[in-house]
């Protein structure tokens, strides 16, 4: 076998390394009880929560928008966050940064078999080339270490436990395309997208007799459903919920701008009608504006 680090260079990884120890004393300096930070020293892997997903949101947004400066500090932000909950981990003596990085190794290697382990195997000549095929021994190989380490596993409902535990941290609308393709391929599916469609209706036909009747929470309820079957829309036609809606988000505030500027900022006071009309005037400025922008490229 050829392990990995034989591929690399040591005298390459020099300046990453060092760079890496440097901010590992960094965060460790920010942690110390008597020279530290007082807000570093304050927080906890609860604390940190919403900033490890606001950071990773930050990474994604930086990678659609292909600007590398800003996602090479996005995912700066993001390995601070790493580093922070390594440190915090070890000064209760739980576990560190070595056994992070030594496990994420281990379970590279082990997940890839057709890599890093003998090539000329006929389980690893299949996977060579094939991506769907190692989409499929990447899973076995998921469900093997999860039984062997003991999580649980129902004999009744394996997939819907292993799919609780894979979207549990997930954000909703992530984690709500994850079910839909794994209970796709399972075999819940429809037969055509026409009955997709039929569900959508059926759905939002059932949220507004929710709103009607004054039950919030069972109008939550529906809005969720009428959510969750337009994330199946989306997976039957191939496009990402996420992006989608992180797009409407941008194209949402540049117009919103727009007629904000023409209004001086002030909006109270403004009638529907005027505000549309504006609103349709920020649209058609920005479909110039693009077209303009292609004519000159």
């Amino acid at each position: 076998m050829t392990g990995p680090d034989s591929r690399l260079d040591p005298a390459a990884l020099g300046p990453a390394l060092e760079a890496l120890a440097g901010l590992i004393a960094v965060v460790a300096q920010l942690r110390d009880p008597e020279a530290g930070c007082p807000w570093d020293l304050e927080q906890t892997h609860a604390s940190l929560v919403p900033f490890v997903l606001e950071e990773a949101h930050e990474v994604a947004d930086a990678i659609r928008h292909g600007d590398d400066r800003h996602l090479a500090e996005e995912l700066g932000d993001l390995l601070l966050q790493v580093l922070l909950h390594a440190q915090i981990a070890s000064e209760a003596g739980r576990f560190d940064l070595t056994a992070i990085s030594r496990g994420l190794h281990d379970k590279l290697v082990r997940r890839h078999p057709h890599v890093f382990a003998a090539p000329d195997t006929a389980a690893n000549r299949g996977l060579a080339g094939d991506s769907a095929a190692v989409k499929v021994s990447w899973e076995a190989i998921k469900a093997g270490e999860a039984s062997a380490g003991g999580q649980r596993d129902s004999s009744s409902s394996p997939l819907s436990d292993r799919l609780a535990g894979k979207v549990r941290g997930q954000p909703a609308l992530a984690g709500a395309m994850t079910i839909s393709r794994k209970a796709a391929a399972a075999g819940f599916e429809w037969d055509t997208i026409e009955g997709v469609w039929e569900k959508v209706h059926e759905e939002l036909d059932e949220l507004k007799q929710a709103v009607a009747s004054g039950d919030k929470a069972h109008a939550q309820e529906e809005l969720g459903d009428v959510l969750f079957t337009l994330v199946n829309v989306a997976r039957w036609c191939g496009l990402d919920p996420e992006a989608g809606l992180a797009g409407t988000n941008r194209r949402f505030l540049d117009r919103f701008s727009r007629v904000e500027a023409a209004l001086g900022g002030n909006l109270q006071g403004q009638s529907i009608r005027e505000l549309e009309g504006l609103w349709q005037q920020a649209k058609a400025q920005i479909r110039a504006e693009a077209r303009s922008q292609d004519d000159s490229a």
